[in-house]
């Protein structure tokens, strides 16, 4: 058996079935079922992060793909049982924001192992910043999907380390370390068949000699892709071969009227060109819609792209694909091999201050940012148009190609080639938080996070005095826990879910009382040690409600 780790168990990273399908629930949805298929484990551990019903989980778990070996479930405030797994793996960049989660039970409680979708948007770049601000350590780890988003990543953290010695003096804190792992795929859900092929050419109408190009992803002219330069070659093609091209786009919207100005900017401009817009969100489609081309296309010209999985779902499928030579495209697809990467070019370094200042001001909300920055974005129309003819003119270079892609989805990409590489880093991420000589225990039984502080810290003026062991408590007139009970329990006093004295503790605090006032030190002094924190908050709870008063302390 391999390492292991507790994977961070949200729905929502997981679900494909949302109206809102985004290319990160799509790679959630894929690890997890590649996880339960390849991992080399014991037992299948998963923090249930969100609270959600177990059986709920259990439900998806299953519905993914059964699990050959045992549960473990380990509940949302567990964070002591996650030493027992000894790695996490978040789904997400958040790393920093559990190493807050962390500190209070000791910074080698457990490593922390992220993973980056984009990156491009304002939440996830403070969450790589906290990756040099918050408590964390080499034994934890952020995946970058690409090398191209490797190297923003360490651009930006760079950035944030040069700003804090100019402000603070050299850095000596310790770094979680950065690993490349690409996104994975579980190719045999691309298989095309001939029976697929034909019944989508059937009900889209495409005869047989028809060229299909097909297209996967998000219709979103801001934060996916401008199908411009996608409609334009393949209108110079449909021209120069003077054959019939039928251009698929399966894909999806969350803004009809977005995904309209998509659709009619993209079909002006390929007049030669069949434009057939298909519903990419079923899960029938998504997996058996690649059986009707007979080439991918996907020129990426957007920031917020990270990866792509798209191009590798078409290799599994073997279909040879044209894609630009964009962020992780270029991971993926051999230019010659597996089809062909199209150049891009962008503006010099220090040409989008202008868009960051707009973005970071609030003038423009994220989608405009990342829609201006492709806006500049050139991809090379002749070379994408010779690719496109290539493949029209010349099947049998395109079956070639496909074949190439499929056998190297196959060996590379596949979750069976992919997941023995998560083991590897979640044991040695294990190994680090073993040697690091940290242990479990927190010098203190409690560390305050300065992001999120205490708010009777924080807002410690706000009140005329403060609850402390000399101040004197005592039961109101006529109260008893009956009383106690209903006017605690009432919807003004229960309104909010947090840590009160139970039932049981107001009744042993109002008995305590029954003779006479007392210092709140020795009223407290009657309860277990660990209750001692919740029943003194407690004290001025009950006080609120009227079934204790307050007095200064004597003299």
């Amino acid at each position: 058996m391999r390492a292991n780790a507790a994977l961070y168990l949200d729905p929502e990273a997981y679900l494909t079935s949302n109206p809102i399908l985004m290319g990160r629930h799509s790679a959630g949805e894929s690890f997890l079922r590649g996880f339960l298929r390849h991992g080399q484990v014991d037992r299948f551990r998963f923090w249930n992060a969100a609270g959600r019903p177990q059986a709920e989980l259990e439900a998806l778990v299953q519905g993914l793909h059964p699990p050959a070996r045992p549960l473990e479930w380990i509940g949302r405030r567990n964070r002591r049982g996650l030493g027992a797994a000894g790695v996490v793996q978040l789904t997400g960049p958040f790393v920093g924001r559990e190493a807050w989660q962390r500190r209070p039970f000791g910074a080698g409680a457990y490593a922390l192992c992220g993973l980056t979708h984009t990156t491009s948007s304002a939440e996830i770049q403070a969450d790589i910043g906290q990756l040099l601000l918050a408590p964390t350590e080499p034994h934890d780890a952020l995946i970058c999907t690409s090398q191209a988003v490797r190297q923003a990543v360490e651009t930006q953290i760079e950035a944030f380390r040069d700003d804090l010695a100019r402000r603070f003096g050299p850095r000596r804190a310790p770094e979680p370390q950065r690993a490349t792992i690409p996104l994975g795929i579980n190719t045999a859900d691309f298989t095309r068949s001939g029976a697929h092929r034909a019944a989508w050419r059937e009900r889209l109408a495409i005869a047989e000699d028809a060229v299909v190009a097909l297209y996967v992803g998000r219709f979103s002219l801001h934060g996916k892709m401008n199908p411009a330069v996608m409609a334009l070659a393949l209108e110079r093609a449909a021209r120069e071969t003077a054959r019939p091209i039928v251009w698929v786009l399966s894909g999806w919207s969350d803004d009809p009227q977005a995904e309209a100005r998509f659709h009619e900017g993209a079909r002006a401009l390929c007049p030669s060109v069949r434009y057939v817009p298909v519903d990419g969100r079923p899960p029938d489609t998504r997996f058996s819609i690649w059986s009707v081309a007979d080439f991918f296309i996907s020129l990426s010209e957007n920031v917020q792209e990270t990866f792509g999985l798209t191009p590798v779902e078409a290799m599994a499928a073997a279909l040879p694909c044209i894609v630009t030579d964009w962020n992780g495209y270029r991971d993926t697809v051999r230019d010659n091999v597996d089809g062909f990467r199209i150049p891009t070019w962008t503006p010099r370094p220090g040409f989008g201050r202008d868009l960051a200042h707009r973005y970071a001001d609030g003038w423009i909300d994220y989608p405009s940012y990342v829609g201006a920055a492709s806006q500049f974005t050139a991809v090379d129309l002749d070379r994408a148009a010779t690719a496109i003819a290539v493949f029209v003119r010349h099947p049998h270079i395109a079956r070639q190609m496909g074949e190439a892609a499929q056998a190297r989805a196959r060996a590379e990409f596949d979750w069976a080639a992919i997941i023995p590489r998560y083991q590897a880093l979640w044991g040695e991420l294990d190994a680090r938080r073993r040697a690091s000589g940290h242990g479990t225990a927190p010098p203190e039984p409690l560390q305050d996070n300065p992001w999120r502080m205490d708010p009777f810290r924080l807002f410690a003026g706000y009140a005329t005095a403060h609850l402390g062991p000399d101040t004197r408590l005592a039961a109101a007139p006529g109260m008893d826990a009956a009383v106690a009970r209903r006017r605690l329990g009432g919807p003004l006093a229960s309104f909010i879910t947090t840590t009160f004295p139970t039932p049981e503790e107001v009744a042993a605090i109002l008995e305590a009382l029954s003779a006479g006032s007392l210092p709140a030190a020795e009223l407290l002094a009657g309860f277990p040690q660990p209750r001692r924190y919740f029943i003194e908050r407690g004290l001025l709870w009950m006080a609120k409600f009227g079934v204790l008063t307050l007095a200064p302390p004597e003299g």
